[in-house]
């Protein structure tokens, strides 16, 4: 009988052990589906908010790097779903603490009580989803998820359109350090120019770096791959505060030599270089320039970091 038992012994032990799996597999079925209902739910009454948030994106050049936030976001959740949901709970403290503004927000945007601006309203409607999602995910997966997964929900913030009182500053600082690049490039270039303000006044054309020549949607792309790249490939807080500061200082210089570069082809060789497809549509071939120029550095950060790391584990 002895023997008997301890036949059986593994075959109980194994089913045991694929009860708990199963166990396991349907909580976080549960809280997956809770977290869903939490994050869609106040999408049936702000239909109209939404509506008004889509037409915004689409219509509104700057922004359409947002619908990819999101993507990203979730692939790097699944990327590191070993180590996000290696334990999951429920917290109700630090997800309330999330959710509540998130829907003070979300009212607020609906209601327009302040009288908001479309641009201003649609940033706060979009930070109150943000801070709902947020707290949607610390609520049903727990403490330990959430600080696991505070870089893809931190990142979700570059879906939040940028408010009306920082955005003209941020584009009048794109604009003067383009045309200060442009300025440079131009007397590299030995093409004589008449400068004033934003304006340049070459042979037989005048420009203005207007607010649509700023840069401000390569800039934001940019940013938010450098900050990608970043969290991915550096440990170092100084590389990575540096690494941004020399993204938009590259972003700037790329943007002054589109100009310059444009306006030169206009001068000497046809003037349709300033209304051509190379003007509307070239801003993918020149974004491609700051990747071309982004790689050695990060590289190079990256190779600093790990001989650093090794000449520590030598001493």
């Amino acid at each position: 009988m002895a023997r008997v038992s301890e036949i059986h012994r593994p075959h109980e032990k194994n089913q045991a052990a694929s009860e708990a799996i199963t166990t396991e597999g349907h909580d976080f079925l549960y809280r997956t589906i809770g977290f869903a209902i939490l994050c869609l739910l106040p999408a049936a009454f702000l239909l109209g908010s939404i509506r008004s948030l889509l037409i915004f994106i689409l219509d509104n050049q700057t922004y359409t790097h947002i619908p990819l936030v999101p993507v990203v976001s979730l692939y790097l959740i699944y990327m590191g779903r070993k180590s996000i949901f290696a334990k999951t709970s429920y917290a109700w403290k630090i997800g309330s603490a999330v959710i509540v503004p998130g829907a003070a927000c979300l009212a607020l945007a609906r209601l327009n009580v302040w009288g908001l601006s479309l641009t201003n309203q649609n940033s706060l409607l979009m930070f109150g989803f943000v801070l709902l999602w947020a707290g949607a995910f610390g609520l049903f997966f727990g403490n330990h998820a959430f600080r696991a997964a505070s870089f893809p929900l931190l990142f979700l913030l570059f879906m939040v359109p940028v408010p009306q009182p920082l955005l003209p500053h941020v584009i009048f600082f794109l604009q003067e350090g383009s045309s200060k690049a442009a300025e440079w490039i131009y007397q590299l270039m030995g093409v004589p120019f008449l400068r004033q303000g934003f304006d340049f006044a070459l042979p037989g054309v005048t420009i203005r770096v207007a607010e649509e020549c700023s840069g401000i949607r390569s800039a934001l792309g940019l940013l938010m791959l450098i900050v990608l790249a970043r969290h991915l490939f550096l440990r170092s807080s100084r590389n990575r505060i540096l690494l941004c500061l020399l993204a938009v200082a590259i972003a700037i210089v790329k943007n002054g030599f589109r100009i310059a570069s444009l306006s030169a082809l206009a001068v000497y060789v046809n003037p349709a270089f300033l209304t051509g497809p190379l003007y509307h549509q070239g801003g993918a071939l020149f974004f491609v320039f700051d990747l071309i120029v982004m790689a050695p550095l990060l590289i190079s950060l990256q190779k600093s970091e790990n001989s650093g790391h090794a000449a520590g584990l030598v001493k």
